[in-house]
């Protein structure tokens, strides 16, 4: 699992604890289910029977009257909802490293790539199998940690077992023959030209 989506599940995790723990004590209260159950409400917990609010007026309007009450309360909303926008975005986005180490397994002849320029190796080896009309490649992932992404377009009638065991043999081999990388993981979309419409008299 990557460092990325261990972060993310334990702090959905937590997140998801919290607001059930949260649901839960106020369910309890809004149905008077401390009282049936001869419960005892958890210490300072203002929710305890159905006509118990959880912030008393006074609460509510005790820094109201004040000048910086309002600036505060928006600004930290803009910023819990900015926080908010970028981990949002940050998700969708794949990080792909601008450079990339190949031969590592022999240090003294290890050289820096630019991810793109290696990429583009790989679709130009793709393109040229039998049975693919067109290919794009990108490489995702970390620099220790790299993965190729192919989308090939194939030739009406090929077969994608066959276009997908040349590729193993031939550019992936290659690829990890010129890089050193050992068996990087490799995510392959394949999609038909259709068939040009046919005219009939």
């Amino acid at each position: 699992m990557k460092r990325r989506s261990r972060i993310n599940r334990t702090l959905l995790a937590l997140l998801g604890v919290v607001v059930l723990i949260g649901g839960l004590l106020v369910v309890m209260g809004g149905l008077d289910l401390y009282r049936r159950w001869n419960l005892d409400p958890p210490e300072g917990w203002p929710l305890t029977s159905p006509g118990d609010v959880l912030l008393p007026a006074a609460d509510r309007t005790r820094y109201t009257a004040e000048d910086w009450w309002w600036p505060a309360v928006i600004g930290a909303l803009t910023l819990l909802t900015l926080l908010a926008l970028v981990w949002l975005l940050s998700q969708g986005r794949r990080h792909q490293p601008r450079k990339l180490t190949a031969g590592a397994s022999r240090p003294h002849r290890a050289i820096q790539i630019r991810n793109q320029t290696l990429a583009d190796a790989v679709a130009a080896d793709t393109a040229r199998l039998p049975g693919i009309d067109q290919a794009r490649a990108r490489i995702t992932g970390t620099v220790k940690h790299p993965e190729l992404r192919l989308r090939l377009t194939l030739t009406p009638g090929a077969e994608p077992a066959a276009v997908l065991s040349a590729l193993h043999d031939g550019p992936l081999a290659n690829l990890q023959t010129a890089t050193g990388w050992q068996d990087p993981p490799v995510h392959a979309r394949l999609k038909v030209t259709p068939h040009p419409a046919r005219h009939t008299d």
